[in-house]
């Protein structure tokens, strides 16, 4: 059974109880036709434009 040769600090201790390892949330950037928020490198949702050229075309909603 493997036990532990030295006492775990209280320092090292609460570094892996802390949130340091904790994931980054996603970069977003703002869609420069529509303003609204994308990931970098992808093509808007919203409005289907990527890099200034529309690549998908939306259908408008019918008010």
């Amino acid at each position: 059974m493997a036990v532990p040769k030295r006492r775990t600090s209280k320092q090292r201790r609460k570094l892996r109880r802390s949130n340091v390892w904790r994931l980054v949330p996603p970069n977003l950037i703002s869609c420069p036709k529509c303003g609204e928020l994308k990931l970098s490198h992808r093509v808007c949702k919203a409005c289907g434009t990527y890099d200034g050229r529309e690549v998908i075309v939306k259908k408008e909603k019918k008010a």
